[in-house]
């Protein structure tokens, strides 16, 4: 049986519906499609979508501001989850980020998400602070990161 190979590649508008109903299958509170056209289309923010078998499975992104970036809408469809998929992407956007002079990353995540915590520590990240009730549906605090 063939390993099935992964592309990452810069998101374009025609990703955008689907990366769209799978922000809204993931996150309580999802960006619009408009959202997403927006963010892509600023040349200081980077995007990227995961596809295997050209289907996306995949996708995150970061504004870039000042030297910084910073990193949303991290999701991976939940049939992918636990295979490497998210370190991959994300290792791709630090390092594209890193190429267009960004020298830290920063994000925020669920307090109660301990797998992704404990993949952003894998990547170097670090703890910073807490922002109180900074999600919603449910309400919970947000765990900032840096890198």
């Amino acid at each position: 049986m063939r390993k099935k190979q992964m592309v990452i590649r810069p998101m374009e508008e025609a990703d955008i519906p689907f990366v769209h109903e799978m922000e809204c299958r993931i996150f309580s509170r999802p960006w619009s499609k408009e959202d997403f056209s927006k963010s892509i289309q600023e040349s200081h923010n980077i995007y990227l979508v995961v596809e295997q078998d050209s289907k996306i499975i995949a996708y995150c992104g970061l504004w870039g501001v000042a030297g910084e970036g910073q990193i949303n809408n991290v999701a991976v469809d939940y049939s992918y989850r636990n295979k490497g998929v998210a370190r991959e992407m994300l290792q791709t956007l630090i390092s594209i980020g890193r190429s267009k002079e960004l020298e830290s990353f920063t994000l925020e995540v669920r307090v109660s998400n301990l797998s992704a915590i404990a993949l952003y520590h894998g990547l170097g990240f670090q703890d910073a602070g807490i922002r109180k009730n900074f999600y919603e549906a449910p309400t919970e605090d947000g765990l900032i990161m840096w890198l």
